[in-house]
């Protein structure tokens, strides 16, 4: 390799276990430690939501913890308005590509220069989404000849492209060289399904079709996601990931910005923003993400109005409040038992209507109590998640 996570971190390489094989094909480009990083996790990733909904799947990773994810369903018409595409053109999306464009639109901030990850067939569609998107790499089971023309073209022809080996076993124990020790331990190879979904704990004990698979979605997403972790998901799409923090209720607090965001995205002030003609993609994203957060310094705020034709009035806290107050049905899934009350009374803020998490705490009564006072259906898998 080039060099490691940093360019004075040389030499650098990746090594196979002795008597096996690399996972990936290299067919474009030349990945680096950290794309390779990106590359296993998101593809472990897509691969049990694959087999975990029987849905094709995507992710979108940002060192070496999903931005977003998410399987195929389809949009809703203020999703369409929001991520820029017009319902024709959703309906029209293969499966796979519909999987991408919702996981890169989870926070598509945090995606910029993302390493992609899909679980079957990359064909035209989803190549032609690629395109317009600032992305390092994917990896993905195959190509169609028509797609791997289109990514190959991509950055200057310096797109990572990379192939997973079919049937590949990574073995039953992984290995880790930390500060001259060697670290080993047993694969995490439970794969999260609708089989773990049957322990409601809580007075609230409906879970719908949807419920179930958003709860698999997170549930295998932050199994990824370096902890401690917390992801939000709904409609088959993570919409808040809360990754690395040391505090289980920062994760949720974390996780919970990030939905208020994707909600807010979708509010019709933020959708009539006028922009000027040739503001970038990336930078009307920003923009309105920008508008939602509304914490201008004066000199930010200058350069933030000339990106339009008219300066937009501001989104107020009272306007955001109200919008907020009409999303349900959202999801959260925790790596591990949530230790008090407190992540489910912040959970509650942003549209949680279900809970899944591992259970185990000595505080679960209290737990399943926030939950019953908020109406909300909570599950108990059994199964941690940890990820480091």
């Amino acid at each position: 390799l080039k060099y490691g996570c940093t360019p004075q971190q040389k030499p650098a390489a990746i090594s196979s276990v002795l008597n096996s094989k690399l996972p990936f094909s290299v067919l474009n480009g030349v990945p680096g430690y950290i794309n390779l990083l990106d590359a296993a996790n998101a593809w472990q990733l897509v691969k049990e939501l694959r087999e975990g909904t029987g849905l094709c799947a995507a992710s979108s990773f940002k060192h070496v913890s999903p931005a977003g994810a998410a399987v195929a369903v389809p949009l809703t018409d203020a999703e369409c308005a929001a991520y820029e595409v017009t319902p024709e053109a959703a309906a029209k999306l293969t499966p796979v590509a519909l999987a991408y464009l919702r996981a890169r639109n989870a926070d598509p901030m945090c995606s910029f220069g993302d390493f992609a990850a899909v679980s079957d067939e990359v064909d035209e569609d989803t190549a032609l989404i690629l395109k317009k998107e600032v992305s390092d790499g994917i990896v993905a089971p195959s190509y169609t000849p028509a797609a791997l023309e289109i990514l190959k073209k991509k950055k200057g022809g310096k797109f990572i492209i990379l192939e997973a080996i079919a049937g590949y076993d990574p073995g039953a124990v992984e290995y880790r060289e930390v500060y001259g020790m060697t670290f080993s331990q047993k694969r995490n190879d439970v794969v999260i399904t609708k089989d773990h979904m049957q322990e409601a704990v809580t007075s609230k004990k409906d879970l719908p079709e949807g419920a179930i698979r958003d709860m698999i979605v997170a549930s295998i997403c932050i199994k990824y996601t370096q902890s401690n972790s917390v992801g939000f998901a709904n409609n088959g799409m993570m919409v808040g990931v809360g990754a690395g923090q040391q505090s289980r209720v920062d994760c949720v607090k974390l996780a919970g910005r990030k939905v208020c965001t994707w909600y807010l995205r979708q509010h019709p002030k933020v959708l009539g923003l006028q922009f000027k003609e040739g503001v970038k993609r990336q930078d009307r994203v920003n923009a309105r993400v920008r508008y939602i957060e509304g914490d201008f310094t004066p000199e930010e705020k200058l350069r933030w109005e000339a990106q339009f034709s008219t300066v937009p009035e501001p989104l107020t806290q009272a306007e955001k409040d109200e919008f907020m107050s009409a999303a349900t049905g959202i999801t959260v899934s925790s790596d591990a038992f949530f230790p008090f009350r407190d992540s489910i009374d912040h959970a509650s803020k942003v549209g949680v209507s279900y809970v899944v998490q591992p259970g185990g705490s000595v505080q679960d009564a209290q737990v399943t109590s926030a939950c019953d006072e908020y109406g909300m259906s909570m599950v108990f898998t059994g199964v941690r998640l940890f990820h480091h």
